[in-house]
């Protein structure tokens, strides 16, 4: 090992393990609200696509085969008013791995720029992808709201960025961005936008909002099937925005050799092409929030439901988040993710994702309520 090298850290997920082990004392076993995994299934003209789509013997388009960028920007027109460019969307392989990549590619392209700005709550691996690149990551101050505090942006740091991070519906507290003032920011300051926006068709406390409302000059918008399809395990997304920032992110892909399978490609486009199942996902989404903001008003009687996403954020009673996932594990066999996850700024909240199948939420309702009857009856 070369002295001063990068070393991965302990993968977030990997350090739940004891609780896990906590929770399955349970009858009926842990109920795992930790991860943002789908558990309902996904369209069937999206399975049925995997197998029917004859792409599997060449090489697939690194861009995106042509069906599949219609489709994408058929379902942006279709659900959120926007008119992409046909030369500004391109595939990517499940965004996580665009995530993770981008800022080792945007160094490359200006390497007087070494700095990732991302939310100081929020998805570890943007601050991860800055670590890949051998880049500083600067962790943007939020506000009451979970929203990015633009004032309290160093301007040095700015000059030095090669990107910042927005994320809207936020993952973990479901916060939702003032994407205009921030499009506006990025534009002054010649920082590139990056918006992940996987969540926007769980947007709850408002009309669903993209960044590429604004504009798609500096900004790069990105979009996943995982959740909205229930087809993470397929990986497939896409990103559009600036033809400048995509045309030159797609050739740079294609030289990398990321490229989202022909037979997956198919897929995608097929989940694309239908709402009807996403619409019914939100339902279920939503009824789910509702049942879990009930089970865990125990630990935090004021806990909301989130302007958009999966996800319920709950305040700690001690401001401990690992003390209440322990205790969350060992009252009610339910595994919940540490707010600290997610930054040192999150550490007084857990996450609880709503994904597990209703008969499991039943599990966690009754053992609740006999907890409930137990502390009654002493």
């Amino acid at each position: 090992m070369v002295a001063g090298g990068f070393i991965p850290p302990p993968y977030p997920y990997d350090r739940l393990d004891e609780l896990r082990a906590v929770a399955d004392g349970f009858e009926g076993g842990c109920v795992d609200l930790s991860i943002g995994a789908p558990s309902d299934p996904p369209p069937v003209e999206a399975v049925a696509a995997l197998s029917a789509s004859n792409a599997e013997r060449g090489y697939p388009a690194s861009i995106g085969s042509r069906r599949y960028r219609d489709a994408a920007m058929g379902w942006l027109s279709r659900r959120f008013g926007i008119e992409a460019d046909d030369a500004a969307v391109a595939a990517c392989v499940g965004t996580k791995e665009f995530v993770a990549s981008l800022p080792r590619f945007l160094h490359l392209r200006d390497l007087s720029r070494d700095t990732v700005l991302y939310p100081a709550v929020s998805y570890p691996t943007y601050a991860m992808g800055a670590a890949l690149a051998g880049c500083r990551a600067v962790a943007v101050p939020v506000d009451r709201r979970w929203r990015l505090d633009l004032a309290a942006i160093d301007p040095d740091d700015a000059a030095r960025s090669l990107c910042l991070w927005v994320n809207t519906p936020g993952n973990p507290a479901g916060g939702l961005e003032d994407l205009a003032a921030i499009a506006q920011w990025g534009r002054e300051h010649r920082v590139p936008v990056l918006s992940d926006e996987c969540y926007i068709e769980f947007t709850w406390g408002a009309a669903a909002a993209s960044i590429l409302h604004h504009g798609a000059s500096g900004v790069v918008a990105v979009y996943s099937l995982s959740k909205r399809s229930n087809l993470a395990g397929i990986r497939a997304g896409f990103y559009a925005g600036d033809p400048d920032l995509v045309g030159y992110l797609s050739e740079v892909r294609k030289h990398a050799g990321m490229m989202v399978p022909g037979p997956v490609q198919a897929a995608a486009a097929a989940a694309l092409g239908d709402d009807a199942h996403v619409d019914a996902q939100r339902a279920v989404y939503r009824s789910r929030l509702n049942r879990l903001r009930e089970i865990f008003s125990v630990y935090d009687p004021e806990a909301a439901l989130p302007g958009g996403g999966l996800y319920l954020w709950v305040a700690a009673p001690d401001g401990d988040g690992w003390a209440l996932a322990r205790r969350a594990a060992g009252e009610i066999g339910a595994l919940v993710s540490p707010g600290e996850f997610y930054g040192p700024s999150g550490s007084g909240h857990i996450r609880v994702a709503a994904v597990a199948p209703e008969s499991r939420i039943d599990l966690l309702e009754q053992r609740m309520a006999a907890r409930r009857g137990d502390t009654v009856g002493k």
